[in-house]
């Protein structure tokens, strides 16, 4: 994992950065005046850029760089969240063939955590897919995955909040109110943000053990169930009357977004320790983790509970464990269970939203407020997303329907995989533009042979997110052009 087999960091900068470069922007990566690559702010006389330099916050008691472990846990806390006490039940329609349709995407998500380790050890810069993008693209095709990751960030945040609601009915029934469901909506999405707030050294520590109280009853039940297993339960292969593939795509349809989240690391890189090692470690882990989890779950409710049965489950793995070990008490664990998982995806991806909109504004292409940093945490990007999720999150709750609510979480299936997609790309123009003499051939052919994989995945999710959901995407995405010809506009009066 040490040899990316790519151009070097101190590569010239591409023609976005020489732009950057002649205005008073921020210096490129290779230079030692750059603040991420010194560690010390910059030294330009123009005050408007030394409010974009980000701000070193390594010696404060709250501000502490990720080691491996809670980077793996930010990787695995991201893609797992509270979607998988739902899955089994989701594909059962297809019957056992979506297993398949599970092994596929996992090998497609193994090929986008090894291109997103790739590049960022080639780039260990907080922001991720941005970065990389508009080191490759220029400034314009940075913005664009920038903005995209962004908005589904908080969108998202407001869609697990609102999920959270109903497990908390199961173990405090809230009586269909909606005053007592937007309350607690509000109350969870606050509780992460938070532990955002009080610095990074809490968000790792919130992040860890959020991802080891989930991942234990997840287990009992993947485990456990292996020893209740009964092939009868199972069902057919195939239930539907179509053919293999058809199958196949249709169950992937619905769980090509179980993987998202594999960015979570290299958004993050600026704040983990020996980032061009431990990037790609944890998002190859953590991946690797989460696959295995879904995997083992799926099965094991697949062969505890009844094709039939499992038909019509609201709560799969209630009725896993109620078969498993008899009772009722099933719901009440499930529900803590799913809780704790959603508390800690909303602890990452407040982060992540954070982080995103830091290194876009650290390159003057969002509000320089942005690129503030307090206890290694840049807080006006966390309060802002909140805010959004928690307005999207009362709106939702005044307007008595859920229509409105859907419509914009299916628009972040598309915003989600624009920014992985660019990436990939830009993986493979930095592998075709990079000086051949100093890779070693067959890494070289390894890393395009991965590159193309992920970018094949991300076409795939593009497509399988629908026609609707990509034609409401894109008029989000082109809606930021707007706000990229003004923060432009105003870094050229600068």
């Amino acid at each position: 994992m040490d040899d990316p087999g790519t151009v070097p960091p101190s590569a010239p900068a591409p023609a976005g950065g020489r732009a950057l470069a002649r205005t008073g922007g921020p210096s490129s990566p290779g230079d030692p005046r750059h603040p991420e690559s010194s560690g010390a702010p910059s030294q330009s006389p123009d005050p408007a850029h030394r409010l974009k330099a980000p701000t070193r916050e390594g010696g404060s008691r709250h501000a502490r760089r990720f080691g491996l472990p809670v980077a793996t846990a930010l990787v695995m806390g991201n893609i797992i969240g509270g979607g998988i006490f739902l899955l089994p039940a989701s594909v059962a329609p297809y019957g056992t063939i979506s297993l398949v349709a599970f092994a596929v995407l996992t090998a497609g998500a193994i090929a986008l955590a090894l291109v997103f380790g790739r590049l960022a050890h080639r780039d260990p810069r907080t922001g991720g897919p941005y970065v990389y993008v508009r080191e490759a693209f220029g400034d314009f095709a940075g913005f664009l995955a920038a903005w995209s990751y962004w908005i589904t960030t908080w969108v998202s945040n407001a869609a697990l909040a609102v999920a959270a609601v109903g497990y908390f009915d199961v173990l405090l029934p809230l009586h269909g109110s909606p005053w007592l469901m937007m309350t607690t909506a509000l109350v969870v999405q606050w509780l992460p943000a938070l532990a955002n707030l009080a610095g990074t050294r809490y968000v790792g520590a919130v992040q860890l053990v959020s991802t080891v109280l989930k991942f234990v009853p997840l287990l009992l039940v993947a485990i456990g169930g292996l020893f209740f297993f009964d092939a009868d339960n199972l069902g057919p292969f195939r239930a539907t009357g179509g053919g293999a593939l058809g199958a196949v795509s249709a169950s992937a349809a619905i769980l090509l977004f179980s993987y998202l989240g594999v960015e979570s690391a290299a958004v993050s890189a600026g704040e983990v320790r020996d980032p061009r090692r431990n990037v790609a470690r944890a998002t190859v882990l953590g991946t690797l983790g989460a696959a295995l989890v879904y995997l083992l779950g799926t099965l094991a409710v697949f062969g505890t509970v009844a094709h039939d049965r499992l038909l019509t489950s609201h709560a799969p793995f209630t009725d896993a464990v109620n078969a498993m070990f008899g009772g009722t008490w099933g719901g009440a664990a499930v529900a803590c269970a799913a809780l704790v998982s959603i508390v800690g995806a909303l602890n990452g991806w407040t982060l992540l939203s954070a982080q995103t909109a830091y290194a876009t504004a650290r390159d003057g292409l969002f509000p320089a407020r942005f690129a503030v940093k307090r206890r290694g945490v840049p807080t006006f990007g966390v309060v802002v997303t909140v805010l959004l999720a928690s307005l999207l999150t009362v709106y939702d709750y005044m307007a008595g329907t859920t229509r409105v609510f859907e419509i914009l979480v299916l628009v972040t299936t598309f915003t989600a995989t624009v920014p992985y997609l660019l990436a990939t790309a830009a993986q493979l123009y930095f592998l075709a533009s990079g000086r051949r003499d100093r890779v070693r051939p067959a890494r070289l052919a390894c890393d395009a042979v991965l590159a193309l994989a992920a970018f094949g995945f991300s076409m795939w999710l593009l497509a399988g997110s629908g026609y609707a959901a990509v034609y409401q995407g894109v008029l989000f995405l082109f809606a930021g052009v707007l706000v990229y010809a003004w923060m432009s506009a105003r870094k050229v009066r600068a």
